[in-house]
Order: C-alpha cells, then structure tokens, then sequence
C-alpha cells in the first residue's frame, strides 16, 4: 500500500483523455483482434503453406506464449524506461512483425514471425495501463474499466473479419490490415503522447535465468497438451511422462529462484501477496479459463446442434456484445458499487451461462436461441465483472501499474491455454466430442462456484484512488 504514496500527481502532464485514449485503445484492439483473427484461417494456411494442422495451430499458441514470456520483461523494461518509449517501441514492433507475417512463404517463417508480434504486442497493456495511471489524474479508474470492453470488442470482431479476408481475399491480409492502423497509432502517439519520466530508472538487471525457467515450463506443457490431442498419445509414454516431468521441475524451481534473486523476473508478492493472490485467482480462473472455453463454443454449435459455421460465429458476437455495454455501463459505476458486489455478481451470472452450455435446449427453444442466451449471460458476466477486476489488483500499487498490468494479462493468458489445451484433449479422446465438451463446461461451472468465496480477499475500495 505504500507505493501509492510515491506517486505523485504532478509528476506526470496531465493530458486530454478524449485524443489520448483512443490512440491507446487502437493499439489494444490492434493486439486483441490479432490473438483470435487467425483461427478462421488455419486450414487455408494449411493448405496454401502445404503444412499440417498442427503446426498450423502452432500460429495461435506460439503468440499466446510469447505474450505469457515478454509481458513482465515489457513491464520491467516500462518501468525503466519509461510507458512512452515503450509504448512507441511496441507499436512500431507489432507493426512491423504484421508485415512480415503477410509476406511470409513457409509455416516456421510465419511462427517465428507471429513470435515477433507477441513480443511487439506484449508491451502494449503494460505501458498502455502506465500512460492512463499517470496522465489521466482521477479518471483514470474509469478509463482503466473501459479496457475490458476494448478486449472484448477484438475478441468478438476478430473472428469476423478473418473470415471475411479468408472468403473474399488471401489469408495474408489478416496481418496486412494491421499496418495503416499501426502507422496511425505510432503518428498519434508521437504527437500527443507526453514526456514523462520512467517510474524507477535504477539499473537492476533484468533476471534472465527466471525468462528461462518459465519458458521451459510452459511450453513443454503446451507441448505435452498437444501430444494428448493425437490419435497416437499415450499417457504412459516417455515422451509425455518427461515433458511433464520438465515442466513440473522447471515451475518449482522457477518459484525458487524468484525468492532467491535480488531482481526477479515477477516479484512474488504481486503474484500471491496478500490481496493480489485473490485478484490473481479470479482473473486467472474467472476470466482466462472462460474466455479459452468459450472460444470453442462455436465448435460446439457445429458438433453438437449442427448450427451453421455463420451463425455459430454469431454467438461470439452476442457474447462481445454484452461484455462491452456492461463494461462501460460498470466503469461509470464502479466508484459507487465498489469492487466486490461486481464480482460477485458477475461471477454467478458466469457459473449459470456456462453450466447451462451442458444442458440440452429447454423444450420448444430453438439450439441458436438456447446457445445465444447462454453467451449473452457469459458476456454479461464478464462486463460486469472486468473494471473491478482491472482496478482491485492496480490501486494497491498505482507505481507499479505497468508490472501488475503485465500480470494480470499474463494470468489470462495462461488460463487461456490451461482451459483450451485441457478442453481440446478431453474432446480429442472422447468418442462423443459433443457430450465430452459439454461435460467440460459443466466442470468449469463447478470450479467457478467453488472459487467465488476467493472474493471476500479481494481488496474493496470505493471512489478514486
């Protein structure tokens, strides 16, 4: 609590958040829509790169990872230089990785370039989430709360317009279309985008041994969960066994090191501190892991009703949809509700929309209208529920915003691939996807109910901060 008393409110120029903050919602959006708008092409990048599916699908996983391994280096690196530069550096990165991405020839210069854009686009929500902390004075609480409808407006028009590049274009322009918003963005930011001093400009290390040990264990974990997804898997196999066993050694010794260290990769008490551990949790489990499930929600409508690839894109839309007007609607709110009665609330709605994806349509309700109120109740959920999210975890330490940015979003990420990479495996070897799937989201409706009590640790706080 007591980095709150460093930072000062004349520190920083205060600036006009009507110009300022959609330079930086671009640049979110830039990011959000480029983490879903690549699934609607991976079989004509499979065909047009005459690579398998899964290395194709290796497009979406390897930028969540880089997400999940620069975000606290990205927030580090805000933190010493400063939101601005980093912010312009990101932006030109992401910019630039989108282009190559458009005129790569083969499946591993695409990874490798996808790689390239998760770093750009990984230092975006650190130093964005810094500019408003320090240059929006006492609205910035609200501006903070709009974040969540921005994600979900790329989430839901992401699959949209991929489909729509795939249909009546090339695949390529999935990336292409990044660059004159990309060129926009890095032109406003530099004309109306302040100076600022960086928060702690000392020459700690970056402690690139803790980068590694956390690299090592996620992605043999990814890896060991897209093993599982083959017709070949076995649980017993060596291959399997040691890529668990890795990633178990490498977690444990990462969480070690951290402790040990003089400047860790992720300061611990911001993981599991007291007040942080709970908004961890509930971001972890309450939005990542969510949001990964109901990314397969269109799969299935297509599986288990039949309902068409257009109208089960659709209930992404509708889910979109409802998270952003309640989102905005709870931003303005959210000094007089405070941040647990959002949480609570919004939990409960997310345990009913999911559990009721188990369940068969209630007699005389179409599968489209049943489905469709169950991803309106997901999305009004996490509108609900976003701006108290974003907020509880920042206010403890205002200075440190950036970093705890990073971590927040490094939490979703990583619910992100613990849910898809779990789902897909159990749908993998099921005999009945459909029924495997739905058991799925009946499961995670019992890991959300049994997490909201986690919500009575969750720092409260009513007005600015």
């Amino acid at each position: 609590m007591s980095e709150k008393i460093n930072v000062s409110e004349n520190k920083y120029e205060q600036v006009n958040p009507k110009i300022v903050f959609p330079i930086v919602a671009m640049a979110l959006l830039m990011i959000t829509v480029d983490s879903t708008i690549v699934a609607t092409a991976l079989h004509t990048l499979q065909m047009d790169l005459q690579t398998s599916v899964s290395w194709a699908g290796w497009t979406l996983t390897i930028y969540s990872f880089g997400f999940v391994l620069m975000l606290p280096l990205s927030a580090k690196l805000s933190i010493r230089f400063g939101n601005r530069p980093v912010f312009l550096l990101s932006v030109a990165t992401f910019t630039l990785a989108s282009l190559l991405c458009g005129l790569s020839t083969n499946i591993h210069m695409l990874i490798a370039m996808r790689a390239l854009q998760a770093i750009g686009g990984s230092g975006l929500t650190p130093s964005a989430t810094g500019l408003i902390v320090n240059h929006f004075n006492q609205s910035r609480d609200k501006f903070l709360g709009l974040f969540g409808s921005i994600f979900a407006i790329g989430g839901m028009i992401g699959p949209i317009f991929g489909g729509i590049f795939v249909t009546y274009s090339t695949w390529q322009w999935i990336f292409f279309i990044n660059i004159p918003f990309g060129v926009l963005v890095l032109i406003s930011a530099i004309r109306f985008i302040p100076k600022s001093p960086p928060v702690n400009s000392s020459k700690e290390s970056f402690d690139f041994p803790g980068l590694i040990l956390l690299a090592i264990g996620i992605i043999t974990a990814m890896y060991a969960a897209t093993y599982l997804g083959e017709e070949s898997s076995d649980v017993l196999s060596p291959l399997f066994i040691g890529l668990i066993v890795i990633s178990i050694i490498s977690f444990t010794i990462f969480f070690r090191h951290l402790k040990r260290v003089e400047f860790p990769f992720i300061r611990t008490e911001f993981i599991y501190g007291k007040g942080f551990g709970a908004v961890n949790l509930i971001n972890l489990i309450h939005t990542g892991m969510v949001i990964g499930t109901a990314s397969l929600i269109p799969f299935y409508a297509v599986s288990r009703y039949g309902i068409s690839g257009l109208n089960s894109g659709l209930l992404l839309v509708i889910e979109g949809v409802a998270s952003v007007v309640m989102s905005v609607i709870m931003s303005i709110y959210l000094r007089r509700t405070g941040y647990r009665i959002p949480l609570y609330i919004g939990s409960l709605i997310l345990v009913t929309g999911v559990a009721l994806l188990s369940f068969e349509p209630l007699q005389g309700i179409d599968p489209f209208v049943w489905l469709g109120i169950c991803t309106f109740l997901i999305g009004f959920g996490f509108g609900v529920m976003s701006p108290a999210a974003r907020n509880a975890g920042i206010q403890l330490a205002p200075a440190q915003s950036a970093n705890l940015a990073a971590i927040r979003s490094l939490g979703l990420q990583m619910g992100q691939i613990i849910s898809i990479a779990i789902a897909t495996s159990v749908i993998a070897a099921a005999t009945s996807p459909a029924k495997s799937q739905a058991m799925v989201y009946f499961g995670l409706s019992i890991l959300l109910l049994v997490t909201i009590p986690v919500i009575s640790r969750v720092p409260e706080n009513r007005g600015s901060w």
